[in-house]
């Protein structure tokens, strides 16, 4: 039976990866984010999405998102959180005073990695499927060891007390919630332009596996984990890292 599978970032990178891995089995795809033109060009290429565009940091919007599923689709199957971003994309704020621009990166990163996750689930999460639903974050191997943008990283670790809470409330209704946490990922907009080539090969070079990862790895994994093959887990950050987080 076709399920209902709703995400977030959808409309470019791992989160189109994941639309479309859920469409070739025929499951129904809404797809949301901030630009709507982005999510339209999306929707055209995967067969029987929709999709809805709002400011998921912001509860007007959320609100707003959340009575289109309602209203068009009832029941959510599955929740993918893939929207986000290190805040180097969002308009810069130009402060004198150097503590202001620490809270201007903290709160920007916040509010695109873990207010958006917390808004849309505490939206939807009486509309989850009761027995079967799954809730999917996405986090960062950042999250377990840092990285140059402290406040992506810790907001992207926020993630997983979350979900922990959230596995353990949702777990008599037979959902499952978990986080996926890639390492570096190409063919995505998350870095703004071109990588330097001497930072890909040194972190491919912490790699098992010898190679960066794509945004099918990371669909695969997720889809994955909505399937009833992983019913039984929950509570749990799946890295897909090609072995980095341990390093060499």
């Amino acid at each position: 039976m076709a399920r209902t599978v709703v995400i977030s970032g959808g409309g470019t990178g791992i989160g189109l990866a994941t639309a479309e891995i859920f469409a070739a089995d025929r499951d129904r795809v809404v797809l949301l984010g901030r630009r709507e033109e982005v999510l339209a060009r999306a929707a055209e290429r995967i067969p029987g999405a929709r999709h809805c565009a709002g400011d998921l940091s912001d509860p007007g919007d959320v609100r707003r998102v959340a009575d289109f599923i309602e209203r068009e689709y009832g029941t959510v199957d599955v929740l993918v959180h893939s929207a986000g971003g290190n805040g180097r994309l969002e308009p810069r704020a130009e402060h004198s005073e150097p503590l202001e621009a620490v809270a201007h990166d903290w709160n920007v990163n916040f509010r695109l990695n873990t207010l958006t996750a917390a808004l849309l689930t505490e939206a939807l999460r009486e509309r989850l499927a009761t027995p079967g639903g799954r809730v999917l974050f996405l986090s960062s191997i950042a999250a377990y060891r840092g990285s140059g943008l402290p406040p992506y990283a810790a907001s992207k670790a926020a993630l997983h007390p979350y979900a922990f809470q959230l596995a353990r409330d949702l777990g008599e209704r037979g959902v499952t919630v978990n986080v996926v946490a890639p390492g570096l990922v190409e063919e995505t907009g998350f870095f703004g332009g071109p990588f330097p080539e001497d930072r890909r090969r040194a972190l491919i070079a912490e790699t098992a596996t010898g190679r960066a990862g794509h945004p099918g790895d990371i669909a695969g994994t997720l889809h994955w984990l909505a399937s009833s093959a992983a019913g039984h887990i929950t509570a749990q950050v799946i890295q897909v890292n090609g072995g980095a987080e341990r390093g060499h």
